[in-house]
């Protein structure tokens, strides 16, 4: 897996990409604001394929304890949960500024945010 794989997605993956509807997350919209589409709603051979893609291309970063493959492509941070193909119906983006390892490291975690606007600092 490699980080800086963003230029390999073909293009037919990146014109898949262009052509969906992504639905933003309501509920998580304070907390880890992102986007999404449903494999149901989408052509299913350009799902499978970049779900494919972001697996074999990606790179493993994480979400709390959990262990994603994320793939960067144009600003955007791709990733799934992880389920066998067969039984994966979500694909996710968010901007890189937005993933757990940045904010982690930005000190704007969910929670690092709560703590700091109650002044406690733990």
């Amino acid at each position: 897996m490699n980080k800086t794989a963003s230029h390999l997605l073909p293009k037919r993956l990146q014109d898949f990409i262009a052509s969906c509807t992504w639905t933003f997350a309501k509920t998580y919209a304070d907390t880890w604001p992102h986007e999404y589409i449903v494999r149901q709603k989408v052509d299913e051979s350009n799902f499978v394929d970049l779900v494919t893609h972001i697996r074999a291309h990606g790179y493993e970063g994480h979400f709390y304890e959990k262990l994603i493959v994320y793939f960067n492509h144009e600003g955007m941070v791709y990733w799934t949960m992880g389920s066998p193909i067969e039984k994966t119906i979500i694909i996710n983006r968010c901007q890189k500024e937005q993933t757990y390892e940045h904010r982690l490291r930005c000190g704007t975690l969910p929670e690092q945010i709560k703590k700091a606007e109650s002044g406690t600092g733990k």
